[in-house]
């Protein structure tokens, strides 16, 4: 039983950690946009795409760093195309337009990869497990998770000590006196964007080696991504990542005791935290509103 309760939570560790990485970036959009992402889990899965069509001539460690770049920069111009067009008006129509554009990106993906299921081949060492005892823990997963804890310290290092991070930060607070203090508001989203997609694309190179890729490989962990947001608090990057991380964990437990129940722990524990806390356990009060 405590082998079994040990995987289960190895597992929602590794489930977390992409959360989190998803979470995150999509906080960064939401936070400073006031834009509904709904597209990002497709670009999750352009990240996991490109990598796949990159690894024959650039390896994997070149797809690794590749593809989410490459990710950030269709992310920018999508920005630049039509996200910025939707600034001004209520959020439902960022939640409409990217809820569309996920559609399109979905059909892209099934149209030049096609509808099946395809494989990312990883380097041989990665695949064997740390020990024979703990053989379920591959060195992939240890390598996933310190890609994930080294990009969250990365993003919160960059927040916190360049410019661009604090003006940032500054305007999720207040975006119309950042503006009137000289910035451009406008770079700044579209930075921010980018960065938002980076991410994903960073979370979906990850996924494709441990889960394969798919079309539809993205929409599995969006609506997670939103709860640990929730959860964590609207507002709160570190609110997010006790969030994804607690949604992933609590879920692999529940599978032990209760499988047919995994999925529905993660919305339970959303709306115990919305009707004790609504503004989330790290949130900022009045972002909500």
């Amino acid at each position: 039983m405590i082998q079994v309760i040990l995987f289960n939570v190895t597992n929602g560790l590794i489930i977390g950690a992409f959360y989190v990485l998803m979470a995150l970036g999509l906080s960064l959009i939401l936070n400073l946009s006031n834009v509904i992402n709904f597209a990002h889990g497709n670009f999750l899965a352009l990240g996991g795409y490109l990598a796949f069509t990159l690894s024959p001539a650039l390896g994997y460690w070149g797809a690794l760093l590749v593809s989410p770049l490459i990710t950030a920069l269709i992310g920018l111009a999508v920005e630049r195309l039509m996200i910025r067009r939707v600034y001004n008006r209520d959020p439902v129509y960022s939640l409409l337009l990217t809820f569309g554009f996920a559609f399109v990106m979905q059909d892209a993906a099934r149209y030049i990869w096609g509808p099946n299921g395809l494989p990312l081949g990883l380097p041989e060492f990665l695949s064997q497990p740390i020990s024979p005892t703990l053989f379920f823990i591959t060195w992939y997963r240890v390598f996933m998770v310190t890609v994930v804890i080294i990009a969250v310290l990365g993003l919160f290092a960059f927040l916190r000590y360049t410019q661009v991070g604090v003006r940032i930060r500054a305007g999720t607070l207040d975006l119309e006196t950042v503006a009137s203090l000289g910035v451009n508001i406008s770079l700044l989203r579209t930075f921010n964007f980018a960065l938002g997609c980076l991410l994903a694309g960073l979370s979906g190179v990850l996924a494709a080696g441990q889960i394969g890729l798919n079309p539809n490989m993205g929409d599995d962990l969006l609506m997670p991504s939103f709860i640990a947001i929730i959860v964590g608090g609207v507002g709160s990057l570190i609110g997010t990542l006790f969030g994804g991380l607690l949604i992933g964990v609590a879920a692999a437990l529940t599978t032990v005791f209760f499988p047919s129940a995994s999925e529905a722990v993660i919305y339970a524990i959303m709306m115990i935290v919305l009707l004790v806390r609504p503004r989330g356990l790290m949130g900022e009060e009045g972002m909500m509103a």
